[in-house]
């Protein structure tokens, strides 16, 4: 090997090994659910700059943030009221994006003499304890001046057993996240009484996409590039509803059902002020029933800076 060639080889190895790792290709490990308002993850691929996506299912949000922790996932979605108690716990994850808003509803029999919120005094209602809806069923019964522990029955039902029990009377009304009350709906078990969001205190929010806080630290670049990219799936689908749908359905809730859901479901990612503030009330309620026993410090729980950058360039979806 002649020394000149030797020289330009070494030139040309020094070159490839001084790139930024960006150029080279990388696996971005996300976790999710497989529903249709958690889908942005697994339309990710279509959307990568620079990056691989692996797509991780769950059906537990403690599942998905324990992956995290353990270095076995990037990002991945979860429930705020699970983010609140994990950060109320010290537990280093950042919320970097929203994922979906709304996707609950109170239902009740279809034939049920029960028209509005407080018509439910005496009555059984399923609930799963500890989540989300949980925390909007009490909300709802708070407005209506109905004590949980004496003016209604709280009865502990699974969710994919929430409309048999309805339609058995086993319970005579249930608080669920989307599909299943809208398939109450189309099996004809059960009709909307209400939709349980109230802009002056919780409101809509839902769920978002977090990272561990060393993540943040150590890699900015790496939590841009994913925030960047769960913008542009979440604007797609909101631009081509059918499309979303029509892989929702793969997941296995039909499409007529979907569609029924459709209104109210709203996939997100920002995280205006708005949004911090019901994130915060939903964490003022949390302590009042007990279900954490301080309030996180919001402003190290939710870092805004990466989905700003994505507020100007195109409309801001909540």
């Amino acid at each position: 090997m002649s020394l000149r060639f030797f020289a330009i080889r070494m030139i040309l190895v020094c070159c490839v090994v001084m790139l930024p790792a960006s150029l080279f290709a990388q696996t971005w490990r996300v976790g999710t659910w497989k529903t249709a308002q958690t889908i942005q993850p697994f339309f990710y691929e279509q959307f990568a700059e620079g990056g691989r996506v692996q797509v991780f299912p769950f059906t537990n949000p403690a599942d998905q943030k324990a992956a995290l922790l353990a270095g076995s996932l990037d990002m991945t979605g979860t429930t705020l009221a699970h983010a609140i108690a994990s950060a109320s716990r010290g537990e280093p994850i950042v919320v970097v994006a929203a994922l979906c808003n709304k996707s609950s509803a109170l239902v009740v029999g279809r034939d049920a003499p029960i028209h509005v919120p407080g018509d439910l005094r005496g009555r059984r209602i399923g609930y799963v304890p500890g989540t989300m809806h949980e925390i909007l069923l009490r909300e709802v019964l708070f407005r209506e001046n109905l004590d949980p522990a004496q003016d209604v029955t709280l009865v502990r039902v699974d969710f994919f057993d929430m409309g048999l029990a309805l339609a058995r009377g086993d319970i005579d009304a249930f608080l669920s996240g989307e599909p299943f009350p809208s398939l109450a709906v189309h099996q004809g078990l059960g009709r909307i009484l209400a939709y349980p969001y109230f802009d002056d205190a919780i409101g809509p929010i839902n769920a978002g996409m977090i990272v561990a806080r060393q993540t943040l630290e150590k890699r900015p670049e790496l939590v841009q590039a994913l925030v960047a990219t769960h913008v542009r799936a979440t604007r797609h689908l909101l631009g081509h509803p059918e499309e979303w749908l029509g892989a929702a359905a793969e997941f296995g809730t039909p499409l007529d059902v979907l569609r029924i859901a459709a209104g109210n479901m709203e996939l997100a990612w920002d995280m205006d002020e708005r949004f911090v503030a019901q994130v915060a009330a939903l964490g003022a309620r949390m302590l009042e029933l007990g279900l954490i026993d301080r309030e996180p410090d919001y402003g190290a729980l939710i870092d805004r800076r990466f989905v700003r950058d994505h507020v100007a360039d195109g409309s801001s979806v909540r």
